[in-house]
Order: C-alpha cells, then sequence, then structure tokens
C-alpha cells in the first residue's frame, strides 16, 4: 500500500468517524430528544457504514457476501429515512404510521436475503447471476435517487405553505434543501464509479466525508438539531380571539345584558377557561371589564346623541347593556374617571 493508499484511507475514515461521533452526540449527549435527531442519527449511522463498506472494498480483498449485500440493503432504508427525516422536520407532532413501515420492506427482503448468498457468487461468471446482482445494484440506486426526490418535492410543497417564514422556518428550508444537494452529490459520485471505472471507488468516500463535515457545520450554524416540524405549528389563539371580537364588537353582543362567558364560550365552541385566557391574553382584560368597555364606548355615544338628550341616564344605562345603574355608573367611573351625567354635561 502505497502513500496515497493511506492518505486516502485516512481522509476517508475521518468522515465516516465524524459522522458516527455526530451520531452519537445527537443520540445520547444532546439534551433537546426528538425524533428528528434520531432520524438524522441513523441516516448518519447507515451512511458511515456505506462508506466503511466502500473503503474495505477499495483497499480489501475477499469481502462476505453479506458484508456487501448487507451495504447495498442499506441503500433501501436510506430513501425512507430521509423522507420521514424531512416531514419530521416540516410537520407538527410527527408520527409514522403504518405507511411508512412498508416503506422498508424492499430493504428487509434484500437485508434478509444477504444472509442465505453463497461466498463463491461473485467467482461465477453465470450470465444470470451477473444479471441479477446487476438489476440490484440498479434498482437499489435507483430507489435511493427517487426518495430524494420524492423528499425535495415534500419540502417544496411545504414551502409554498408557507409564505410567512419565521427565522426557524428559512433555517429548517435552508437545511434540508443542503441535505437533499448533499444526498445529490453523494448519490452521481458512486453511480459515475458504477458507470464509468475511470472514476476512482474511493472517491465516494472521501466526497462523503466533505459533505458531512459541512453539513454537521452548517447544522450547528443554523442550530437545526434544536428544532423540528413543530415550529410549523399554527397559533389559533389570535384567530380565537378575532372571532371573540367580531361576535362582541361587530355584531354588538355586549349589548345583550344577559351576555357572560359561558354564553360566550358556547357561541364560539370553546371551554369557559380557554375563552377568559384568549380574552386576558390580547385584550389585556378580564372577561367583565372587556364587556363593559365596549359598553361604556355606546353608552359615551348615546351620551352625546342629540336624539338621545331627553332619555335619562338609566335608559342609557340599559340600552348599552347594562342591568342595573349601579353597575353603569360604576363602570363609567372606572374607565372614564368621571360620571355619565358630568360627562354629558362637559361635552354636549
Amino acid at each position: 500500500m502505497n502513500f496515497l493508499d493511506i492518505f486516502l484511507i485516512l481522509i476517508s475514515s475521518a468522515g465516516l468517524l465524524h459522522g458516527i461521533t455526530f451520531a452519537i452526540y445527537l443520540t445520547f449527549f444532546k439534551k433537546k430528544k426528538s425524533v428528528t435527531n434520531y432520524l438524522l442519527s441513523l441516516i448518519l449511522l447507515i451512511t458511515a457504514f456505506r462508506i466503511g463498506k466502500s473503503v474495505m472494498l477499495n483497499f480489501g480483498n475477499d469481502l462476505e457476501p453479506l458484508f456487501i449485500f448487507s451495504g447495498l440493503a442499506l441503500l433501501l432504508l436510506i430513501g425512507p429515512l430521509l423522507r420521514w427525516y424531512v416531514k419530521g422536520m416540516t410537520t407538527t407532532d410527527f408520527k409514522f404510521s403504518f405507511h411508512s413501515f412498508i416503506e422498508i420492506i424492499p430493504f428487509i427482503i434484500i437485508f434478509t436475503t444477504s444472509f442465505f448468498t453463497p461466498k463463491n457468487i461473485f467467482e461465477t461468471n453465470q450470465k444470470e447471476i451477473i444479471i441479477l446482482f446487476s438489476s440490484i445494484i440498479i434498482g437499489c440506486y435507483l430507489h435511493l435517487i427517487a426518495y430524494i426526490f420524492i423528499a425535495n418535492r415534500s419540502i417544496r410543497k411545504i414551502k409554498t405553505l408557507n409564505l410567512n417564514q419565521t427565522k426557524a422556518h428559512k433555517a429548517i428550508f435552508k437545511w434540508l434543501h443542503l441535505v437533499i444537494i448533499g444526498f445529490i452529490i453523494i448519490w452521481i459520485s458512486y453511480v459515475s464509479n458504477i458507470i464509468e471505472d475511470s472514476i476512482p471507488y474511493i472517491i465516494g468516500p472521501i466526497i462523503y466525508s466533505l459533505v458531512i463535515y459541512y453539513l454537521s457545520f452548517k447544522a450547528y450554524q443554523l442550530k437545526v438539531i434544536d428544532i423540528d416540524g413543530n415550529v410549523f405549528q399554527i397559533n389559533n389563539d389570535n384567530l380565537l380571539f378575532d372571532k371573540i371580537s367580531s361576535l362582541i364588537i361587530n355584531e354588538k353582543l355586549y349589548l345583550e345584558s344577559t351576555i357572560s362567558l359561558a354564553s360566550l364560550s358556547k357561541k364560539i365552541g370553546e371551554s369557559t377557561q380557554k375563552t377568559s385566557q384568549i380574552i386576558n391574553q390580547y385584550a389585556k382584560q378580564n372577561f367583565n371589564d372587556f364587556i363593559n368597555y365596549h359598553r361604556i364606548q355606546e353608552a359615551k355615544k348615546l351620551l352625546i346623541n342629540e336624539d338621545y338628550k331627553k332619555f335619562t341616564i338609566s335608559a342609557i344605562a340599559y340600552d348599552s347593556g347594562f342591568s342595573s345603574l349601579s353597575s353603569f355608573n360604576s363602570a363609567f367611573k372606572k374607565f372614564q374617571d368621571t360620571t355619565p351625567s358630568l360627562y354629558r354635561k362637559t361635552n354636549t
């Protein structure tokens, strides 16, 4: 083995070890435990095994068929894992479905077959064996590139649905695009080696090393290992407050003297606790103050209205939604720091 071979082994092995170390960190030492980080760890470990197999195949001799076929089988697992990872990074509360496990059936078939592959299979010149083995190789690589494009299409679809993006959204989309590009580069390097023997087989592991170093740097820079698809969760609280405001203000529900937190909650289909929480959060008032504030705004208009000059303060109080004059006077004093009669006198 010459110096160049040793140098190439060191470069490719360094990338391999870096990928494994990164996977171990995500699995055991990262404080934030998430499905997406576990999926990324599996992708890194499986890809590292593939790279290790390539290095040994390039510099070693007489590798066991089990080792070679299991390496091919893992190509059928990387694709689904990549799709699940993209899904987990772009979907709120990502969960595996039955369809997810169907996707790994090709991997299970090829991996199981590898245990029954005779050791002398690569020594035979039988045409059928060569065609079968070539078909498996081509099928595995086509399977992977298909999943890469499926994952990329999923990213593009989610991106078009999220035109208003937060900093976390942008970080995730940028990261996922880099991951897709990285896998495309790795895929091209291996396929080029199969198609054209002039490209050394060791180029694949070297390219993997460069890609994994770059991706780990970007993962740290973009802080994507600290976030997942839950950042895409839609906050419906502001929409719920808009609904409450529409009922209370636009439809003037505050004019109903019998309006209560319970009746309002029933109208919007929420619990009284949730309705109270939303009003407190967005109106910065409790339910009673929120209702009385809008009643007082209505009363102020009536007090200075020429057509209501002949009406008493009590009549205006009832028309504004209050059920008693005392509660009207108390609320008016609270929000206007004056009495209704004095307000009428100074504004007419």
